[in-house]
Protein backbone atom coordinates (compact mmCIF):
# COMPACT_ATOMS: atom_id res chain seq x y z
CA UNK A 1 0.00 0.00 0.00
CA UNK A 2 1.73 3.51 -0.75
CA UNK A 3 0.83 6.75 0.26
CA UNK A 4 1.42 9.85 -0.90
CA UNK A 5 2.89 12.79 0.93
CA UNK A 6 -0.47 14.59 1.24
CA UNK A 7 -2.11 11.83 2.92
CA UNK A 8 0.73 11.36 5.25
CA UNK A 9 0.69 14.61 6.58
CA UNK A 10 -3.23 14.35 6.72
CA UNK A 11 -2.90 10.94 8.84
CA UNK A 12 0.15 12.90 11.02
CA UNK A 13 -2.59 15.41 11.65
CA UNK A 14 -5.05 13.04 13.07
CA UNK A 15 -2.69 11.72 15.45
CA UNK A 16 -2.19 8.19 13.85
CA UNK A 17 1.69 7.50 13.63
CA UNK A 18 2.65 7.34 9.62
CA UNK A 19 4.52 3.78 10.53
CA UNK A 20 1.54 1.89 10.65
CA UNK A 21 1.40 2.95 6.79
CA UNK A 22 4.29 2.01 5.19
CA UNK A 23 4.47 -0.96 2.60
CA UNK A 24 5.60 -4.13 4.00
CA UNK A 25 8.44 -5.35 2.06
CA UNK A 26 11.70 -7.02 2.68
CA UNK A 27 14.15 -4.19 3.05
CA UNK A 28 11.87 -2.01 5.69
CA UNK A 29 13.75 -2.12 8.69
CA UNK A 30 10.66 -1.52 10.52
CA UNK A 31 9.45 -5.39 9.58
CA UNK A 32 12.17 -6.54 11.01
CA UNK A 33 11.12 -8.57 14.14
CA UNK A 34 12.96 -7.88 17.31
CA UNK A 35 13.88 -10.35 19.88
CA UNK A 36 10.98 -11.73 21.67
CA UNK A 37 11.11 -12.67 25.18
CA UNK A 38 7.82 -15.10 26.61
CA UNK A 39 6.54 -14.09 29.88
CA UNK A 40 7.01 -16.53 32.48
CA UNK A 41 3.80 -18.10 34.66
CA UNK A 42 4.04 -20.56 36.95
CA UNK A 43 1.41 -23.72 37.62
CA UNK A 44 0.04 -23.62 41.05
CA UNK A 45 0.87 -27.77 40.67
CA UNK A 46 4.49 -26.24 41.29
CA UNK A 47 2.75 -25.59 45.15
CA UNK A 48 1.22 -29.00 45.49
CA UNK A 49 2.12 -32.17 44.00
CA UNK A 50 -0.89 -33.98 44.81
CA UNK A 51 0.56 -34.80 48.95
CA UNK A 52 -0.83 -33.65 51.73
CA UNK A 53 -3.17 -30.52 52.56
CA UNK A 54 -3.73 -28.08 49.23
CA UNK A 55 -2.41 -25.15 49.61
CA UNK A 56 -4.97 -22.53 49.00
CA UNK A 57 -5.44 -20.65 45.66
CA UNK A 58 -5.13 -17.47 46.72
CA UNK A 59 -1.70 -18.26 48.51
CA UNK A 60 -0.70 -19.46 45.38
CA UNK A 61 -1.52 -16.27 43.43
CA UNK A 62 0.03 -14.38 45.96
CA UNK A 63 2.90 -15.78 46.17
CA UNK A 64 3.61 -15.94 42.25
CA UNK A 65 2.79 -11.99 42.49
CA UNK A 66 5.93 -11.62 44.86
CA UNK A 67 8.23 -13.72 43.10
CA UNK A 68 7.79 -12.03 39.84
CA UNK A 69 5.48 -13.56 37.88
CA UNK A 70 3.47 -12.70 34.90
CA UNK A 71 0.54 -14.95 35.34
CA UNK A 72 -0.89 -18.30 36.92
CA UNK A 73 -1.91 -21.44 35.31
CA UNK A 74 -4.36 -23.25 37.64
CA UNK A 75 -4.60 -27.24 38.23
CA UNK A 76 -8.14 -27.67 38.24
CA UNK A 77 -7.90 -30.60 40.79
CA UNK A 78 -5.86 -28.25 43.34
CA UNK A 79 -8.41 -25.91 43.41
CA UNK A 80 -11.34 -28.18 44.26
CA UNK A 81 -9.21 -29.86 46.70
CA UNK A 82 -8.44 -26.56 48.42
CA UNK A 83 -12.21 -25.46 48.01
CA UNK A 84 -12.75 -28.81 49.61
CA UNK A 85 -10.28 -28.42 52.42
CA UNK A 86 -11.68 -24.89 53.29
CA UNK A 87 -15.01 -26.46 53.34
CA UNK A 88 -16.81 -25.10 50.23
CA UNK A 89 -16.94 -25.37 46.84
CA UNK A 90 -15.84 -24.14 43.57
CA UNK A 91 -19.05 -22.28 42.29
CA UNK A 92 -19.21 -18.62 40.43
CA UNK A 93 -18.26 -16.91 43.83
CA UNK A 94 -14.85 -18.41 44.31
CA UNK A 95 -14.39 -18.04 40.38
CA UNK A 96 -15.17 -14.57 40.32
CA UNK A 97 -13.41 -13.87 43.36
CA UNK A 98 -10.17 -16.09 41.86
CA UNK A 99 -10.28 -13.57 38.87
CA UNK A 100 -10.56 -10.07 40.80
CA UNK A 101 -7.61 -11.63 43.18
CA UNK A 102 -5.32 -12.19 40.16
CA UNK A 103 -6.24 -8.65 38.70
CA UNK A 104 -5.58 -6.71 42.02
CA UNK A 105 -2.51 -8.71 42.21
CA UNK A 106 -1.13 -7.53 38.03
CA UNK A 107 -1.16 -11.19 37.22
CA UNK A 108 -2.96 -13.11 34.21
CA UNK A 109 -4.81 -16.27 34.36
CA UNK A 110 -3.19 -17.58 31.66
CA UNK A 111 -4.35 -21.26 31.57
CA UNK A 112 -6.59 -24.38 33.40
CA UNK A 113 -4.99 -27.77 33.65
CA UNK A 114 -7.69 -30.22 33.54
CA UNK A 115 -7.76 -33.94 33.50
CA UNK A 116 -9.68 -36.31 31.44
CA UNK A 117 -9.87 -39.45 29.38
CA UNK A 118 -11.63 -40.52 26.36
CA UNK A 119 -9.54 -44.03 25.72
CA UNK A 120 -12.89 -46.08 27.02
CA UNK A 121 -14.80 -48.76 25.15
CA UNK A 122 -17.41 -47.59 27.83
CA UNK A 123 -19.63 -44.78 26.12
CA UNK A 124 -21.35 -43.51 29.13
CA UNK A 125 -17.50 -43.21 30.48
CA UNK A 126 -16.79 -40.84 27.53
CA UNK A 127 -19.50 -39.27 27.74
CA UNK A 128 -19.30 -38.26 31.43
CA UNK A 129 -15.61 -37.10 30.69
CA UNK A 130 -16.86 -35.37 27.37
CA UNK A 131 -20.03 -32.99 30.64
CA UNK A 132 -16.41 -32.47 32.89
CA UNK A 133 -14.77 -30.89 29.97
CA UNK A 134 -17.47 -29.30 28.51
CA UNK A 135 -17.68 -27.55 32.66
CA UNK A 136 -14.30 -27.17 32.89
CA UNK A 137 -14.35 -25.16 29.73
CA UNK A 138 -17.19 -22.76 31.58
CA UNK A 139 -15.20 -22.28 34.20
CA UNK A 140 -12.10 -21.46 32.33
CA UNK A 141 -14.72 -18.43 30.73
CA UNK A 142 -15.68 -17.41 33.92
CA UNK A 143 -12.08 -17.06 34.88
CA UNK A 144 -10.84 -15.14 31.80
CA UNK A 145 -8.66 -17.88 30.89
CA UNK A 146 -8.40 -18.27 27.32
CA UNK A 147 -6.76 -22.08 27.37
CA UNK A 148 -7.51 -25.04 29.53
CA UNK A 149 -5.08 -28.38 28.99
CA UNK A 150 -7.02 -31.24 27.77
CA UNK A 151 -5.89 -34.98 27.68
CA UNK A 152 -6.20 -37.97 25.68
CA UNK A 153 -6.61 -40.57 28.29
CA UNK A 154 -5.25 -43.92 28.70
CA UNK A 155 -6.00 -47.74 28.77
CA UNK A 156 -6.13 -47.56 32.38
CA UNK A 157 -4.26 -51.36 32.76
CA UNK A 158 -1.69 -49.95 35.17
CA UNK A 159 -2.17 -50.53 39.03
CA UNK A 160 -1.55 -47.04 39.90
CA UNK A 161 0.17 -44.08 38.37
CA UNK A 162 3.64 -44.96 40.33
CA UNK A 163 3.65 -48.18 38.06
CA UNK A 164 2.72 -45.91 35.32
CA UNK A 165 5.71 -43.54 35.85
CA UNK A 166 8.06 -46.74 36.29
CA UNK A 167 7.14 -47.71 33.02
CA UNK A 168 7.78 -44.79 31.32
CA UNK A 169 3.98 -44.04 30.44
CA UNK A 170 3.36 -47.12 28.49
CA UNK A 171 0.61 -49.72 29.32
CA UNK A 172 -0.59 -52.69 27.53
CA UNK A 173 -4.43 -51.75 25.48
CA UNK A 174 -6.95 -53.22 27.17
CA UNK A 175 -7.46 -56.89 25.70
CA UNK A 176 -9.75 -56.98 22.53
CA UNK A 177 -8.57 -53.52 21.49
CA UNK A 178 -6.27 -51.69 19.35
CA UNK A 179 -5.03 -47.81 19.24
CA UNK A 180 -7.06 -47.04 16.36
CA UNK A 181 -9.58 -47.63 18.06
CA UNK A 182 -9.16 -45.84 20.65
CA UNK A 183 -7.99 -42.82 18.48
CA UNK A 184 -11.36 -42.71 16.93
CA UNK A 185 -13.30 -42.30 20.81
CA UNK A 186 -10.24 -39.22 21.17
CA UNK A 187 -11.48 -37.70 18.28
CA UNK A 188 -14.95 -37.94 18.40
CA UNK A 189 -15.07 -36.77 21.69
CA UNK A 190 -12.86 -33.37 21.04
CA UNK A 191 -15.74 -33.20 18.05
CA UNK A 192 -18.05 -33.32 20.33
CA UNK A 193 -16.49 -30.43 22.55
CA UNK A 194 -15.48 -28.04 20.00
CA UNK A 195 -18.63 -25.78 19.29
CA UNK A 196 -18.70 -25.06 23.66
CA UNK A 197 -15.05 -24.30 22.95
CA UNK A 198 -15.74 -21.97 20.61
CA UNK A 199 -18.81 -20.59 22.50
CA UNK A 200 -16.64 -20.25 25.31
CA UNK A 201 -13.93 -18.76 23.24
CA UNK A 202 -11.30 -20.91 25.19
CA UNK A 203 -9.39 -23.06 23.43
CA UNK A 204 -8.33 -26.85 23.97
CA UNK A 205 -5.07 -27.49 24.35
CA UNK A 206 -3.66 -31.01 23.88
CA UNK A 207 -0.90 -32.24 25.93
CA UNK A 208 1.75 -34.76 25.25
CA UNK A 209 0.72 -36.25 28.48
CA UNK A 210 0.66 -40.10 28.76
CA UNK A 211 -1.98 -42.39 27.12
CA UNK A 212 -2.46 -42.14 23.01
CA UNK A 213 -0.66 -38.69 23.41
CA UNK A 214 2.67 -39.57 24.93
CA UNK A 215 4.52 -39.13 22.22
CA UNK A 216 4.40 -35.76 19.51
CA UNK A 217 2.47 -38.18 16.64
CA UNK A 218 -0.32 -39.37 19.32
CA UNK A 219 -1.04 -35.20 19.91
CA UNK A 220 -0.78 -34.50 16.40
CA UNK A 221 -3.03 -37.37 14.95
CA UNK A 222 -6.05 -35.36 17.17
CA UNK A 223 -5.20 -32.43 16.30
CA UNK A 224 -4.97 -32.96 11.97
CA UNK A 225 -8.19 -34.93 12.16
CA UNK A 226 -10.23 -31.85 13.72
CA UNK A 227 -8.51 -29.17 12.06
CA UNK A 228 -10.20 -26.60 14.32
CA UNK A 229 -8.26 -22.99 16.09
CA UNK A 230 -10.44 -24.46 18.87
CA UNK A 231 -8.05 -27.52 19.29
CA UNK A 232 -4.22 -27.35 19.29
CA UNK A 233 -1.20 -28.32 21.64
CA UNK A 234 -0.14 -28.02 25.13
CA UNK A 235 3.95 -28.17 25.11
CA UNK A 236 5.01 -30.03 28.60
CA UNK A 237 8.97 -30.36 28.33
CA UNK A 238 8.85 -32.92 30.66
CA UNK A 239 6.54 -35.58 29.45
CA UNK A 240 8.82 -36.40 26.22
CA UNK A 241 11.00 -39.68 27.34
CA UNK A 242 12.99 -40.12 24.44
CA UNK A 243 13.91 -37.97 21.84
CA UNK A 244 12.55 -34.96 23.57
CA UNK A 245 14.13 -31.82 21.34
CA UNK A 246 12.49 -34.05 18.08
CA UNK A 247 9.20 -34.19 19.57
CA UNK A 248 9.14 -30.90 21.31
CA UNK A 249 10.21 -29.59 17.18
CA UNK A 250 7.25 -31.44 15.98
CA UNK A 251 4.76 -29.91 18.51
CA UNK A 252 5.79 -26.48 18.47
CA UNK A 253 4.02 -25.40 15.15
CA UNK A 254 1.00 -26.08 17.01
CA UNK A 255 1.08 -25.10 20.97
CA UNK A 256 -0.84 -22.61 22.63
CA UNK A 257 1.17 -23.08 25.78
CA UNK A 258 4.25 -24.52 26.94
CA UNK A 259 4.39 -25.98 30.53
CA UNK A 260 8.43 -25.74 31.37
CA UNK A 261 9.24 -28.69 34.19
CA UNK A 262 12.17 -28.31 36.65
CA UNK A 263 13.61 -30.86 38.89
CA UNK A 264 15.51 -29.23 41.99
CA UNK A 265 15.87 -31.89 44.90
CA UNK A 266 15.34 -34.44 42.27
CA UNK A 267 12.29 -35.32 40.60
CA UNK A 268 9.07 -36.94 42.11
CA UNK A 269 8.96 -39.54 39.63
CA UNK A 270 12.35 -39.29 37.23
CA UNK A 271 14.67 -36.03 36.47
CA UNK A 272 15.24 -34.98 33.11
CA UNK A 273 18.16 -32.31 32.01
CA UNK A 274 16.34 -30.23 29.79
CA UNK A 275 18.51 -27.68 27.96
CA UNK A 276 16.10 -24.54 27.99
CA UNK A 277 18.13 -22.78 25.97
CA UNK A 278 17.60 -24.76 23.33
CA UNK A 279 14.06 -25.12 23.99
CA UNK A 280 14.02 -21.53 23.49
CA UNK A 281 15.40 -21.71 20.04
CA UNK A 282 12.84 -24.52 19.36
CA UNK A 283 10.24 -22.22 20.09
CA UNK A 284 11.74 -18.93 18.21
CA UNK A 285 12.44 -20.79 15.22
CA UNK A 286 8.60 -21.71 15.47
CA UNK A 287 7.13 -17.62 16.40
CA UNK A 288 6.04 -19.08 20.04
CA UNK A 289 5.00 -16.12 21.61
CA UNK A 290 2.67 -17.26 24.26
CA UNK A 291 3.04 -17.94 27.74
CA UNK A 292 5.92 -20.05 29.15
CA UNK A 293 4.07 -22.07 32.81
CA UNK A 294 6.30 -23.16 35.13
CA UNK A 295 5.75 -26.84 36.23
CA UNK A 296 8.19 -27.37 39.23
CA UNK A 297 7.80 -31.01 40.29
CA UNK A 298 11.01 -31.38 42.18
CA UNK A 299 11.50 -32.47 45.55
CA UNK A 300 12.69 -29.67 46.66
CA UNK A 301 10.97 -27.20 49.04
CA UNK A 302 8.65 -24.87 46.62
CA UNK A 303 9.89 -21.71 48.43
CA UNK A 304 13.11 -22.53 47.30
CA UNK A 305 13.28 -24.04 43.90
CA UNK A 306 10.59 -22.10 42.50
CA UNK A 307 12.85 -19.13 42.49
CA UNK A 308 15.22 -21.03 40.62
CA UNK A 309 13.37 -21.89 38.50
CA UNK A 310 12.13 -19.21 37.66
CA UNK A 311 15.91 -17.26 37.46
CA UNK A 312 15.79 -20.34 34.90
CA UNK A 313 13.48 -19.43 32.93
CA UNK A 314 13.62 -15.86 32.57
CA UNK A 315 17.56 -16.60 31.55
CA UNK A 316 16.59 -19.07 28.49
CA UNK A 317 13.58 -16.69 27.37
CA UNK A 318 14.26 -12.97 27.85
Amino acid sequence: MQISRREAFRISALGIGTSLALPVCADNPIQQSAKHSNRIGVSTYSFWHFQGKPIPIEMCLEQAADLGFDGVEILHVHMEEAAKAAGGDVDKHLLRSLKRRAFTLGLDLMGFSTHQGFVSPDEDKRKKNIEHTSRCLEMAYELGIPTIRVNTGRWGTSNNFDELMANKGIEPRLPGYSDDQGFEWVIRSFETLLPKAEECGVVMGLENHWGLGREATGVLRVIDALKSPWLQATLDTGNFLENMYDQMEALAPRAILVQAKTYFGGGEWYTLDVDYGRVAQILRKHNYRGYISLEMEGKEAPATAIPKSLALLRKAFS
